[in-house]
């Protein structure tokens, strides 16, 4: 059986490129992104467990936080053709890549949906993050762009970025706040129920919501309830087998999908062995794991549009 991990990262280098040469060292601002694994397709081939597979996806160097919005707009499209080119390469590793967006450029990213991903044989998504612009993602102005990722029935990956207004952050708890309160815009916002195909895969195997959710049922409505359990969830916690029974429990194991966050969290090559051995030892079926670690993400594919 092929594994498939639906959340690892790449950072295409002629992007990089692209990036360095607007900002000179833009990695000191982020010095996590110094990872050859990132960027050299050979060795994060080389690091791949055998019958592995991987979504890609860029990790969050978002041209919007540092050009304008036509800039923002060249520099995604370039990114998008060379994660597609990325994906054509090694199609054996490299199944899919996901898009990215100029959010601070909605009209373009509506138009890179429309052609680079709409019926792209190697894009199967978009990411979004947590805030963009100093905004929630659920504000007005982003909402065409849920609207017509539902429309043409293609997910969102939903990955966290720290809110800046905020003097304390920290990579361990501050990131899954921040995806649960986008969870939670999502759902406030009726998302669910206006865009009824729309799909959300969100990292970290749901955030706060699996461990809150008698909070969440108690003292939501029964209609927000019902929806938060409409999210597609990963496994990248680190490992941590009863946490990951709890985000079957409540999100189904059918959207729980076998993602890793590679190749960060564990040097020097990620956390896959990790989490896989946290499926492993999960109280569900063996069929369910199964699922989860490959069947789910496939049949989600099959329904896409």
């Amino acid at each position: 059986m092929t594994v498939v991990d639906v959340f690892a990262h790449v950072l295409p280098p002629e992007f990089l490129a692209r990036m360095d040469a607007i900002h000179p060292a833009i990695l000191a601002k982020f010095p996590y992104m110094k990872n050859q694994l990132l960027t050299d397709v050979a060795e994060h081939r080389a690091s791949l467990p055998a019958d592995h597979q991987q979504i890609i996806s860029a990790v969050n160097l978002n041209p919007e936080d540092f050009v304008d919005p036509k800039q923002a707009a060249v520099l995604c499209r370039a990114a998008n053709d060379e994660i597609a080119a990325m994906v054509r390469a090694n199609r054996d590793v490299f199944p899919a890549g996901v898009a990215m967006v100029p959010m601070n450029n909605v009209p373009a990213a509506l138009e890179i949906i429309a052609e680079q991903v709409a019926g792209s044989d190697a894009l199967v998504g978009i990411q979004l993050f947590t805030q963009a612009m100093g905004e929630p993602i659920t504000a007005a102005a982003y909402e065409p762009i849920f609207a017509k990722m539902a429309a043409i029935n293609t997910p969102i990956w939903l990955h966290p970025v720290f809110d800046t207004r905020k003097p304390d952050n920290n990579l361990t708890f501050s990131w899954e706040y921040e995806l649960t309160q986008a969870m939670t815009g999502i759902v406030a916002a009726h998302y669910f129920r206006k865009y009824p195909e729309l799909k959300v895969i969100v990292h970290h195997a749901g955030a706060m919501v699996p461990y809150f959710s008698q909070r969440i049922k108690y003292i939501q409505t029964p209609e927000d309830y019902a929806d938060f359990k409409k999210f597609y969830v990963d496994t990248a916690i680190l490992g941590n087998p009863l946490a990951l029974d709890l985000a079957a429990d409540f999100f189904g194991s059918e959207h729980v999908l076998f993602g890793t966050d590679s190749p960060f969290g564990i040097p020097p090559i990620g956390p896959t062995a990790v989490i896989e051995q946290a499926v492993s030892d999960m109280t569900v079926t063996a069929e369910q794991k199964q699922a989860i670690l490959s069947g789910n993400w496939q049949r989600l594919l099959a329904s896409l549009g």
